[in-house]
């Protein structure tokens, strides 16, 4: 198994006072329910997850759309230039498709896990087809319902575009030649910018949402084939919270643009909380509640995805001190035992609560 952190570098009413799921949500899926609302619900999944058998009966009936957790990145695609490896991302894709679910793929683009051979090539020469050829190579493999074009590429404090080896060899156009090459590629797939940083209240948010209009303003002027903003939606139970106010007045925003939202990697971190688990649940469902009901209020927002549907295959924590208390993170809607957690009733009671259906 690879280590996800190996790989990776405001308000709200309580959900004990609004959770309505209640027995209607009892006998369902979460993909039956964004179904109803015209909503795709979905899960990041990895290729190893498919070893396990009880984990493989309960992905497909509760999701409509698998995403790749870490196997479309460059690094793990082509360690060795020309020399793909597609074994990883075939068979969760296959899976997927055998059972009848929509394909998501991310990231095409990325400033982090990159082979190390990448950088030198571009500072040899700065060719773009290192960039359009790996993107063609991709879309044209597997019919992807949409696609992480380009990911995290605003600096994290809003100044900017983070730096990058895209930033250095190509400037800012990157950006715009990626998805260029993605809507060549694939003329069906939602094209999709991905980030985090426009959720929480915070003066840096503020200044990250800013950024990200601003952004968006310039792709959409440059007429470059953009069709939906991804949020993340890496939230923290016991850390900065959601800011209700400021997201919604920001999703107004993108709406006005026309651009689709979309949730691509909600999970809620617990670390920080009390030992006790169901303590834990609670803060956590609440957090995901608070954010929910402001994005699937909005119009534009089509889809959710959850960044792994079950506990069982967190990484452990870094903090020595938790892993000698033996500490388990508790943050998507199934526990290791798969079992439903209060998340899970969360999100489909957000769902449920959705006022827009298309």
């Amino acid at each position: 198994m690879i280590s996800r952190r190996a790989l990776l570098a405001g308000g709200g009413v309580a959900l004990s006072q609004t959770l309505q799921a209640g027995p209607a949500a009892a006998d369902t899926s979460l993909a039956a329910l964004a179904a109803a609302k015209g909503l795709v619900f979905g899960s990041a999944a990895a290729s190893y997850e498919l070893r396990d058998g009880d984990f493989t009966a309960l992905l497909p009936r509760q999701v409509a759309q698998v995403a790749s957790e870490y196997e479309m990145n460059r690094k793990i695609l082509e360690p060795n230039r020309g020399a793909y490896d597609f074994s990883g991302l075939d068979k969760l894709f296959a899976f997927a498709s055998r059972n009848g679910l929509s394909l998501r793929g991310t990231p095409l683009v990325w400033y982090a896990v990159n082979p190390a051979w990448l950088a030198d090539a571009l500072a040899a020469k700065r060719d773009a087809r290192l960039m359009t050829g790996h993107i063609e190579k991709v879309m044209r493999r597997y019919r992807l319902r949409s696609v992480d074009v380009v990911n995290e590429a605003i600096a994290p404090d809003g100044n900017g575009l983070r730096p990058s080896l895209w930033l250095s060899a190509f400037g800012p156009s990157y950006v715009d030649m990626a998805f260029h090459a993605a809507r060549a590629a694939d003329p069906s797939a939602l094209l999709v910018y991905n980030d985090w940083g426009c959720e929480q209240g915070a003066a840096q948010n503020d200044r990250f949402r800013a950024a990200t209009l601003r952004f968006l303003d310039g792709l959409l002027a440059r007429r470059v084939p953009i069709d939906a903003l991804g949020l993340q939606g890496h939230l923290a139970a016991f850390g900065p919270h959601v800011d209700q106010r400021k997201l919604r007045a920001f999703l107004r925003e993108i709406e006005a643009r026309g651009l689709q939202i979309l949730i691509t990697e909600l999970d809620v971190e617990d670390s920080g909380g009390p030992s006790d688990a169901a303590a834990r649940d609670r803060t956590v469902a609440d957090e995901a509640r608070r954010f929910l009901d402001v994005v699937l209020d909005s119009r534009a927002t089509r889809g959710l995805l959850t960044w792994g549907l079950s506990d069982r295959y967190l990484d452990p924590p870094d903090d020595w001190k938790l892993k000698m208390i033996g500490w388990k993170g508790r943050k998507l809607p199934y526990d290791r035992r798969l079992q439903r957690k209060p998340l899970w009733d969360a999100i489909a009671a957000s769902l449920m609560a959705r006022r827009v259906a298309y």
